[in-house]
């Protein structure tokens, strides 16, 4: 950030004592300040941060982040920051997040029947291939968690609402908030199926 608060796209950050850097996550921005960082220059940043952020569809949680007193979250991303990302190097998705459709779509080459865990993988990685923005998804499972708690007929768009934001500030990735979609979708149907026997 500039000594007026004004914004510059960098490559990777050197975390220098004079300097301020934004990070913005989508859900959250990290606002780090070094320690030789004056106070005046600390108020005109976070100033203008909280006029950006008000700006912004989806208002994200501000967190700011002090010289050598790094906490949460932001110091296992410090090392990836200082490093920097090369533009077409993909981030490697947490092993346990995976999708793991190509193992799947092999079990069903074999000629045996998908289980559970394989339909919802069909079904997530389909979902994401319909690449639906991090709301509408947040919406969708607020809508099928409360058609499993409600009757259709008793559901609301404030109760869906109110469910989809508190979804939107949990710390999902896209992928786990598919997966769920697409779990819980496979259960409610059936659920409806075992409903008509």
């Amino acid at each position: 950030m500039g000594p007026k608060g004004g914004l510059k796209k960098i490559a990777k950050i050197n975390f220098q004592d004079k300097e301020a850097y934004l990070i913005d996550d989508y859900k959250t921005l990290y606002l780090w300040f070094g320690k030789s960082v004056p106070t005046e220059k600390r108020e005109l940043i976070l100033h203008k941060i909280n006029d950006l952020n008000n700006k912004r569809e989806k208002i994200a949680n501000i967190q700011v982040q002090e010289q050598h007193k790094e906490y949460g979250s932001f110091l296992s991303m410090m090392d990836v920051l200082k490093k920097g990302l090369k533009s077409e190097t993909e981030i490697e998705r947490r092993p346990e997040l995976e999708i793991d459709y190509e193992d799947a779509l092999e079990l069903m080459d074999t000629g045996l029947e998908p289980d559970f865990e394989a339909e919802i993988t069909f079904a997530a990685h389909n979902l994401i291939q319909e690449k639906k923005s991090y709301e509408d998804l947040c919406k969708m499972l607020a809508k099928i968690q409360l058609l499993l708690l409600k009757e259709k007929s008793k559901l609301n768009e404030k109760d869906i609402k109110k469910r989809a934001d508190n979804i939107y500030k949990s710390s999902s990735t896209y992928e786990e908030l598919c997966w769920l979609i697409a779990e819980l979708n496979i259960m409610q149907k059936n659920q409806t199926f075992d409903n008509q026997l």
